[in-house]
């Protein structure tokens, strides 16, 4: 159940990046990751909670602007695949593995990364304009990465 988690926070990543590390540190601060004891321990404390509850504010506000870039693009990709592997790893840190947490995150990360972008491609073409497409995708992915911290408690 693990992997999948660390799978599904990935996707969060490939959705939202700054999204899935926000959720992760809120679950861990608020004692719904059980991170105590382990190299993650960090993402429990309010500065790790603050920093990257600022950064996805940030991002879900610039995914708004006409001039932000796509998700495939290398950076935008990586740095997708990079949260994704590390919100994956500190899922996994919970149960004592780091690795496979990592690994799976890395995959639901392109999963969620290629995916979102044509699932939100197909939503706000139905629309007609993409804001309505982009604010679904926000809520899912804010409400999935605290279920998902939520369901490893």
């Amino acid at each position: 159940m693990l992997y999948v988690l660390a799978l599904l926070i990935g996707v969060i990543a490939g959705l939202r990046a700054m999204t899935a590390p926000a959720a992760v540190a809120w679950g861990a601060y608020l004692g719904w990751l059980p991170v105590a004891g382990t190299w993650a321990s960090f993402m429990s404390h309010w500065a790790a909670v603050g920093i990257f509850t600022i950064l996805a504010i940030v991002e879900l506000v610039t995914d708004q602007l006409p001039s932000t870039p796509s998700r495939k693009v290398p950076q935008q990709f990586g740095a997708r695949v990079i949260m994704g592997a590390f919100t994956g790893a500190v899922i996994g840190a919970t149960g004592g593995a780091t690795i496979g947490g990592l690994i799976a995150g890395a995959i639901g990360a392109v999963i969620g990364t290629l995916g979102g972008a044509e699932v939100r491609g197909r939503l706000a073409a139905a629309f007609g304009k993409d804001p309505p497409a982009a604010f679904i995708e926000d809520a899912v992915a804010i409400i999935g990465g605290l279920l998902i911290v939520a369901a490893v408690a």
